[in-house]
Parts: C-alpha cells; sequence; structure tokens
C-alpha cells in the first residue's frame, strides 16, 4: 500500500560566497507500507535535506510531497497548522543526537507528543509505559536523558517516534553515535517494531549493516536517488 510519494524535487541552498548549490534535482521517491529503506551518500549529499523535505519540515522549492492518509493530502498545500498536525501523527522522527528535553524524564519524553496532540494525559502515559516495556526501558522509566547511555537514549527517541502510531518513521543516522552492539541492537529492535506495528522506516545512513537489512537500497548522489543492490 502507497503511503506517501515525492516527485520532481528540487531544493537549492546558496553557500557562503551566495552562489547557488543545488542538493537535489528532479528527485522521486515513492513509499510503501512496511518498507525499510536505506538512503545512503557521502556527506553534503542532500540525505538530511530529503529526510526533512519528505516529513514536512522543509519545504522544496518545486516538486510535490503527497501522502495517503484515507485521501491523498499534499504537504505543502497545507496550513502551517494542519502540516504540524500531520506531522505528528503521520511521521516519527528520530536523530543522531536524539533531541530528548533534559528537563523530563524518559517517560514524560516519550509521552511529549502525544500530548501535544491533544491526547489524554493518563492515556498518554500508558502509551508510553508499554513503548517504553516493549523498547527495553522499562527499568529506566524516571530517569533523565543525563543518566542514560547513548544506546539507552535511543532507544528513548524510538519510543517517542511511535507514540502517535506513526505510518513512517523518518531515521537520519540513527546510529552515528553508537557502537557496535548498539547498532546491532538497534537493528534488531527495528525489524521487530517493522513487523508488529507494520510500520515503515526510512534511514539516512551511513551503515552498511542498516543499508544490507533494508528491502530498498538507495544512493543519493548529484541530487538524484539511484537504486543501490549491491553493498561494497
Amino acid at each position: 500500500m502507497e503511503l506517501l510519494k515525492a516527485t520532481n524535487i528540487h531544493k537549492a541552498y546558496l553557500n557562503k560566497t551566495k552562489e547557488k548549490t543545488e542538493v537535489l534535482k528532479d528527485l522521486d521517491i515513492l513509499i510503501n507500507q512496511q518498507d525499510l529503506i536505506s538512503i545512503q551518500g557521502v556527506s553534503g549529499s542532500g540525505k538530511s535535506t530529503l529526510l526533512h523535505i519528505i516529513g514536512g519540515l522543509d519545504k522544496p522549492d518545486k516538486g510535490n510531497v503527497v501522502i495517503f492518509n484515507g485521501s491523498q493530502i499534499n504537504l505543502y498545500d497545507q496550513s502551517d497548522k494542519t502540516l504540524a498536525k500531520i506531522r505528528n501523527t503521520f511521521f516519527g522522527f528520530v536523530f543522531q543526537f536524539h533531541h530528548l528535553l533534559p528537563e523530563f524524564t524518559s517517560i514524560e519524553n516519550v509521552a511529549m507528543p502525544a500530548l501535544i496532540g491533544g491526547a489524554d494525559k493518563k492515556d498518554a502515559f500508558r502509551r508510553a509505559e508499554e513503548l517504553l516495556i516493549k523498547v527495553g526501558m522499562k527499568d529506566k522509566m524516571q530517569k533523565k536523558p543525563s543518566t542514560l547511555s547513548g544506546g539507552e537514549q535511543q532507544r528513548v527517541a524510538i519510543a517517542r517516534a511511535l507514540i502517535n502510531r506513526p505510518k513512517i518513521v523518518l531515521a537520519d543516522e540513527p546510529t552515528g553515535n553508537l557502537d557496535a552492539i548498539n547498532t546491532s541492537q538497534f537493528l534488531d529492535l527495528m525489524m521487530t517494531l517493522i513487523a508488529e506495528f507494520r510500520i515503515t522506516f526510512v534511514i539516512a545512513t551511513h551503515s552498511i549493516e542498516i543499508a544490507e537489512k533494508a528491502n530498498r537500497q538507495f544512493l543519493l548522489r548529484n541530487g538524484k536517488l539511484e537504486p543501490y543492490s549491491k553493498i561494497s
């Protein structure tokens, strides 16, 4: 089942000398339910930019991003308020540096997107507790981020990304700061979540181990996505 279709995506930035640099050029991508998509590419190739555009965080200079959520919705034809609601419900986000709120506990961090979306407080915390148990953080629910390891913070970030039952989770270098053991544990957890919750993951990564697990592999080069079936 189709979840998202991006077509003819262009994005350019001005560099330090005020020259325009095209990062994405006439790029297309179709995302289906339960896909595990890996996007590789050198630093600066536009991987993060692409995820931000797909997820409604950054508007393309040209092109369309359409989601299929009961009806067909063009992301960038929506009001800021509607777009914010779509970001909070249709998508989940996992970043390299986690972006957990330091003053809040693990369970509070996980519950936050649900509370922002207007969920009942009791229900939001119940769902947050269930997710933290699911990702192996049962004993760390009341801990603040500063007391957690990198791998533990990543698990909290994954639970937070899932709290609103998103269709697509966008992960930007999610294992960039993790060691080999935690990277392997992240992979196992991700595969479990895809099977159990029928979630789609789109991951920008330098990790060959992650890319090899993907059912669809792409290389972002010269502003376009190329099928990348051979990992070398």
